[in-house]
């Protein structure tokens, strides 16, 4: 009996594989991010109790057994916001392009129903649409969940209506279950020890970014964008080293993010730095400062140069 060659073993075990794209759509603070994170098993995708902290397009990859779902997260569809706003909704709205699944996640507390903002891009995916209805733990009394899971029904052919809670994992699994149904048999796009197809400078920005949001507050962390200047792994002793740059708009916005005698920068840069030594495994030495540049929320160059673009 002959052993198998390398090539004819692998495409045996890779047969019935199932992998695909599902995009996750909705409203700003609708809980995509949490949801992602939640789905994937990692914090990848930075969450605030407040609207539209996505900017960019996040990716998460989750592994099991036959099965390999790339997750995206993307900016909350809303309007306005300026040119920053603009690409932003520009993401949201590309996210259903070439994906295998889209998943427009509601918020089920929201009183605001279907409308052409969030079904527009649906009528333009070709695949399959799932409805998932999250914070479903917070609708009181429970008889309210029946009429908005019809509701949403009627407004659009959705495969399924998934009733979900991202932030305590309810529901989640029978989600799991109905998108990997939807999955083609595929092989897998991503290494099995692959998380994100996203930069670790991005991450790590983001990572900085959340902290931000959590520490300060009205305009600031919307008025401040994160750029990793250097990343680089020392050996003499083991440490991650990463320097940025945070970008505000305006002067008293740098003041407040750098507080009395440092304070507030401190708090930032020692919240992030727990989170990355957390996730690469390692000491990490940040180095965060901070620098005025204005309206860099309405500057074409300045978008591009701090990463904000369309991805998809």
């Amino acid at each position: 009996m002959t052993d198998q060659a390398p090539g004819a073993a692998r495409e045996a075990a890779l047969t019935g594989f199932r992998a695909g794209f599902v995009s996750l759509l909705g409203r700003p603070n609708a809980g995509k991010s949490t949801l992602l994170n939640r789905l994937v098993g990692e914090r990848l995708a930075i969450v605030s109790p407040r609207p539209q902290t996505t900017r960019n397009r996040i990716t998460g990859i989750l592994h099991q057994p036959g099965v390999q779902i790339v997750f995206v997260d993307t900016p909350g569809l809303h309007t306005g916001g300026g040119r920053l706003g603009e690409l932003m909704l520009q993401t949201a709205r590309r996210a259903v392009e070439d994906v295998d699944v889209v998943c427009l996640v509601v918020d089920a507390t929201d009183r605001a129903g279907p409308d052409d903002l969030v079904l527009a891009p649906l009528r333009e995916h070709r695949g399959t649409s799932v409805c998932v209805l999250n914070k479903v733990d917070l609708v009181k009394p429970k008889g309210a969940l029946l009429p908005l899971l019809e509701r949403w029904r009627a407004c659009h052919p959705f495969a399924e209506l998934v009733p979900v809670a991202a932030a305590d994992g309810t529901n989640c699994d029978r989600l799991l279950d109905v998108l990997l149904r939807a999955l083609p048999e595929h092989p897998p796009f991503f290494p099995p020890d692959a998380t994100s197809d996203q930069p670790e400078t991005l991450w790590v920005a983001e990572v900085v970014r959340e902290q931000i949001f959590t520490f300060t507050h009205r305009e600031v962390p919307y008025a401040a964008a994160v750029r990793v200047e250097e990343l680089r792994e020392r050996v003499a002793p083991e440490r991650l080293y990463v320097r940025t740059t945070i970008f505000v708009e305006q002067a008293s916005q740098k003041a407040i993010l750098i507080g009395k005698g440092g304070a507030m920068l401190k708090r930032i840069g020692s919240a992030a730095r727990h989170r990355l030594e957390a996730f690469f495994g390692i000491p990490v030495f940040l180095d965060l400062r901070v620098d005025v540049r204005h309206n860099w929320r309405k500057d074409e160059r300045a978008l591009r140069e701090f990463g904000f673009r369309l991805t998809s």
